[in-house]
Order: structure tokens, then C-alpha cells, then sequence
């Protein structure tokens, strides 16, 4: 075999997880009318919270209409903590995350709102 097809080969075998690797991850889209201070997730009905996912942001909150890249968690169904500054904290249950996908929150969707 030519170098040349060995050489297209392992390409062909490489690229393909390069461009995976590249992707965006999983991400949260704020839909809320607010700004997000805290984010925590969750598995579905666990209690069991994980890190403050708004620290991976550069100004560490998420602005209404931003997107956040969540870090650390395998696709699944989650529930969210969801924090507004000091004064408020709110829940949204049953998150389904996919792999390298958007998954959205909005106002109708925050449950359980600590005023």
C-alpha cells in the first residue's frame, strides 16, 4: 500500500474525532428575563448538586439571550437550581440534555421560586 493511502486512511480515521472534539459542548441558552448568577444541575429527582456552572463564563453570570457552556456532566435528564443575584432562587425539573446541544430555560419553565 502507497504511503499516500495509508496517509488517507488514518486521516480518515482521525479527522472525524478531530471535529468532535471541536464541537461546542453542551450548552445552556438563557431565555429567562433575567441574569443568571448560579446554575446547578442535578440528576433528575437526586438532589445531588453539582459545581456553579456560571463560573465557566468569562463575567461568571449568563445575560438573558447568552449562552453558557456546561462542563462536566454526561447527556441525560436533569434538574436545575437556578440562582438570581441574592433574592431569588428558582428550580426547573426534567432538563433533558443531549450531547453537543442547546438545551433552553425560560420563565415558564421555573418552579419552586424563593422571592
Amino acid at each position: 500500500m502507497s504511503r499516500a493511502l495509508i496517509a488517507l486512511a488514518v486521516l480518515s480515521i482521525v479527522m472525524p474525532v478531530k471535529l468532535l472534539a471541536q464541537g461546542k459542548g453542551i450548552r445552556l441558552w438563557n431565555l429567562t428575563t433575567a441574569t443568571i448568577t448560579g446554575f446547578e444541575l442535578s440528576p433528575a429527582g437526586k438532589n445531588a448538586w453539582g459545581p456553579n456552572q456560571t463560573l465557566n463564563d468569562k463575567d461568571k453570570e449568563v445575560d438573558h439571550d447568552e449562552r453558557l457552556r456546561i462542563t462536566g456532566i454526561e447527556p441525560g435528564r436533569y434538574d436545575a437550581k437556578v440562582s438570581y443575584g441574592t433574592l431569588r432562587q428558582c428550580f426547573v425539573r426534567g432538563i433533558e440534555i443531549k450531547p453537543e446541544a442547546v438545551f433552553s430555560i425560560s420563565d415558564k419553565d421555573l418552579t419552586d421560586c424563593s422571592k
